[in-house]
């Protein structure tokens, strides 16, 4: 699968998805960085990565509907931190069913991993 981290994760964090096949790349990298959130969601659709993000916003199913997008994966833990970011994304990485996150907008935890997909 292909992954983009928002300009929120610290670039180290690819670690997790890029040990497990993954091709992850980062806003930073595309000097996106400080881009407001339109800008971000079109070049992760012009890319086809699916985001990985701490924006909340991105959560918004209102502006960023299941379905509208390559995927939304927003990161909803009680702490931040480089540790707590990459626990998140191995718990993501090892996630039954990633293959079929691709448009969805998923919510992970600390602890579990909440996939919203599109309205049939």
């Amino acid at each position: 699968m292909r992954f983009k981290l928002d300009e929120n994760l610290d670039v180290r964090a690819e670690a997790p998805l890029a040990a497990a096949g993954h091709d992850v790349a980062t806003v930073v990298g595309q000097d996106l960085g400080g881009a407001v959130d339109p800008v971000v969601a079109e070049a992760v659709r012009a890319e086809e990565r699916i985001l990985v993000t701490l924006d909340r916003g991105f959560a918004d199913l209102r502006a960023y509907p299941p379905g509208s997008h390559p995927g939304i994966v927003v990161l909803r833990l009680h702490r931040q931190g480089l540790t707590s970011v990459t626990a998140a994304l191995e718990l993501l990485a090892g996630y039954e069913g990633l293959a079929e996150i691709g448009g969805c907008t998923v919510i992970v935890s600390d602890t579990s991993v909440r996939v919203r997909r599109a309205e049939p």
